[in-house]
C-alpha cells in the first residue's frame, strides 16, 4: 500500500441525523476517476465506497427522485419555524 495520500479536490462532510459524531464524507478524487464516500464516526473512518463518475449520476438521479417536493423540504428545515 502506498503511504502516499490521495488529493481530493472536492468534497463536502454531511451530518448523520442522529448525531453521535456520525458523518458521510464525499471526495471527489480525479487522480483515480473516483468519488469517495466515506462513513465516519467521531474521527474514525468505518467504510468506504468508490464510485464511478457514472455511477455518482445514477446515485444523484435517486437521490433526486426520492426527495420530497421543495416546500415540503422547506417547512421540514429547523430555521422554517422560526423564519
Amino acid at each position: 500500500m502506498s503511504s502516499r495520500r490521495q488529493n481530493a479536490t472536492a468534497g463536502a462532510v454531511l451530518a448523520d441525523a442522529r448525531g453521535d459524531g456520525r458523518a458521510l464524507r464525499v471526495t471527489w478524487h480525479d487522480e483515480v476517476g473516483v468519488v469517495v464516500l466515506s462513513v465516519w464516526r467521531d474521527n474514525v473512518c468505518t467504510t468506504t465506497v468508490r464510485l464511478t463518475p457514472a455511477d455518482a449520476v445514477d446515485l444523484i438521479e435517486v437521490l433526486a427522485a426520492g426527495m420530497p417536493r421543495e416546500h415540503d423540504v422547506a417547512d421540514s428545515r429547523p430555521d422554517a419555524a422560526g423564519a
